[in-house]
């Protein structure tokens, strides 16, 4: 690149460019977490990840990303709001009925969205100064999101753990750039803005939350939904209710949300009638059907097992109906003995 690059004009031009691309809010950081190293181990050693063994399995590359990435000076950190505006999923939790899936998974998976656009963010700043070395992140690899989107000015981490915007609450998603740029840096957020208000911390269904900022994921219903490949604990099955892909709870009661604003992504809207459907009509997808109802969505990972062994929770914790044990029953004789197990716990909530 050339010598003489401005960097604070180019940094206003990224800034720019991010916006064009769909993007709300765009920071810059050094590669450095500060604190957040020091929290993470901690977390860890107390066993709160659970099995998700890859949040321990990279060494300090995940909260050093010049090792993760040589070369890196800079992380360029945006955000993209996420938050359906015709949905009305918050209503859904008192109908014990109804299948609740969080808000984020309602449409097209983030992931390759998001990395597109920071592809093209990349190919907009390489025609203004030529090759650079750069590595786009979303969620993919060992990245301590949160902490560097706080580095960067983006927002603070709330007591529920969640990256918090004043504009714009918390329904929004993070990508990264790690770069060679020597950009100038944003002020970091140091301030929060919780005060005392405990509201996510009372709210969380499962009591996941051991303190402030801090998450056992072991209780945590996204983490039991997505994460867990076994069984669901059992003490933790009722309290669960219909939530059977994901939690928005400790989201939906913080004030901050308020001020969230629906997208105007299209391929966030919800699709197959997610934000509609029953936990009866979900549970009688076939493999095929779920597989072709979950094509580009985030809840495909799980598999069609998870699938049914999180809708027997939600169906367990339904109003007892004929509807509800037949659907129960027509799945008796699974193959699976995971989502047997989970089949005959629901049956026996309603006595059957």
């Amino acid at each position: 690149m050339p010598e003489a690059t401005d960097y604070q004009a180019l940094a206003e031009q990224i800034r720019s460019l991010a916006s064009q691309l769909g993007f709300q809010q765009l920071g810059i950081s050094a590669p450095d977490i500060g604190q957040h190293e020091q929290w993470l181990g901690q977390w860890l050693e107390a066993g709160y990840h659970g099995e998700m063994e890859w949040m321990s399995s990279h060494g300090s590359k995940r909260t050093r990303p010049a090792e993760l990435v040589p070369g890196t000076e800079r992380v360029i950190s945006v955000r993209m709001d996420y938050l359906p505006g015709d949905s009305a999923m918050a209503q859904r939790l008192s109908q014990p009925d109804a299948a609740y899936v969080s808000r984020y998974a309602l449409g097209r998976d983030y992931h390759k969205l998001i990395r597109r656009r920071l592809q093209k963010l990349a190919d907009a700043i390489q025609a203004l100064i030529g090759p650079f070395g750069y590595r786009a992140f979303v969620d993919s690899a060992p990245v301590m999101e949160r902490a560097l989107a706080n580095a960067a000015g983006l927002g603070w981490v709330g007591k529920n753990s969640m990256l918090i915007n004043r504009k714009a609450g918390s329904y929004f998603f993070l990508g990264e750039l790690y770069t060679d740029l020597p950009l100038p840096v944003d002020k970091p957020y140091e301030q929060e803005h919780c005060g005392s208000c405990t509201a996510c911390l009372e709210r969380c269904p499962t009591q996941a939350f051991v303190g402030d900022k801090i998450l056992d994921a072991r209780r945590c219903i996204s983490y039991l939904t997505i994460e867990l490949k076994g069984a669901i604990p059992e003490d933790l099955r009722q309290p669960m209710g219909n939530r059977v892909f994901g939690c928005d709870d400790c989201q939906l009661v913080c004030p901050w949300n308020r001020f969230a604003k629906p997208t105007t992504e299209s391929d966030f809207s919800p699709r197959h009638r997610l934000d509609q459907a029953s936990l009866a009509e979900l549970f009688s997808w076939d493999e095929p059907t779920f597989l072709a109802n979950t094509e580009g969505s985030p809840i495909r990972r799980i598999g069609h097992e998870r699938w049914l062994r999180n809708l027997a929770v939600g169906l367990g914790n339904a109003t007892t109906s004929i509807p509800v044990i037949e659907a129960l029953k027509a799945r008796r004789a699974h193959p699976s003995e995971l989502v047997r197990e989970h089949v005959e716990w629901a049956l026996a909530q309603h006595g059957a």
